[in-house]
């Protein structure tokens, strides 16, 4: 499940008294709208404007995982920093589709589409109730994805120090295609529990600050999806 949003959050958030106005579809909407926007702008620029770019995207990355770490905690800081986190994944992502796009042209388009696809079928999926967030669901999401974030921490670090890696994670083999599109698949299952819980925030009203941080914590997931999308077609393309 997204890291920053789980069931408990906009229950615990309902007595924090930081606002009398409560939480809405619209407002949610509207926020997501804005940071889209932002983070857009920041793509442009990293996509414009790589050499520039390029110094600062590992410690962009770095302020940009320390601040999703704080508004995790500090939800009522979202509406602050969510817009400034919105903006270094634009530049991050800005600049790795362009890496992508130069060794397969066409890609990023591909990508976006693709990414958009799934959002708009796994919203309507979550609507209609052909897949449905029970239980089981939850807790199968939440550990397969638990379980994929532990496996790239490790590949991560093997490389820091020098060792291969896991090859499947990068490789454009049969195994490694398999291995994409499970996450990929992973990846649409959180906009499931993304929806039920933002669903179940409005219906409990939870304050006003919180549409930003659902917003936000739907960016995360949407991000993510859109970078194993762009993975994907990477290999497939190889």
């Amino acid at each position: 499940m997204n890291p920053v949003l789980n069931d408990k959050t906009f229950r615990s958030s309902t007595s924090s008294g930081f606002s009398t106005e409560v939480m809405t579809k619209n407002g949610v909407i509207n926020k997501s709208i804005f940071l889209w926007a932002i983070l857009a702008l920041g793509a442009y620029i990293g996509w414009t404007n790589p050499n520039t770019v390029a110094p600062f995207m590992i410690p962009a990355i770095l302020v940009a995982l320390v601040l999703a770490m704080i508004i995790s905690f500090k939800r009522h800081l979202s509406p602050f920093i969510s817009p400034i986190y919105a903006f270094l994944e634009g530049l991050f992502m800005g600049a790795i589709t362009l890496f992508f796009e130069k060794d397969y042209p066409g890609i990023a388009v591909n990508a976006v589409f693709l990414t958009i696809s799934v959002l708009f079928c796994m919203l309507a999926a979550f609507k209609g109730g052909i897949i449905k967030p029970t239980r089981k669901f939850y807790a199968i999401v939440i550990v397969s994805t638990l379980a994929v974030a532990l496996l790239y921490l490790v590949d991560i670090i093997i490389m820091a120090f020098g060792g291969m890696g896991f090859p499947f994670i990068s490789n454009s083999g049969t195994v490694g295609i398999l291995f994409s599109i499970g996450v990929v698949l992973l990846a649409a299952f959180n906009l499931i529990l993304d929806f039920d819980v933002i669903q179940k925030g409005i219906e409990i009203g939870a304050p006003k600050y919180m549409e930003w941080y659902g917003a936000f914590a739907l960016m995360v997931t949407i991000i993510w999806l859109y970078i194993e999308i762009l993975r994907l077609l990477g290999k497939l393309r190889r």
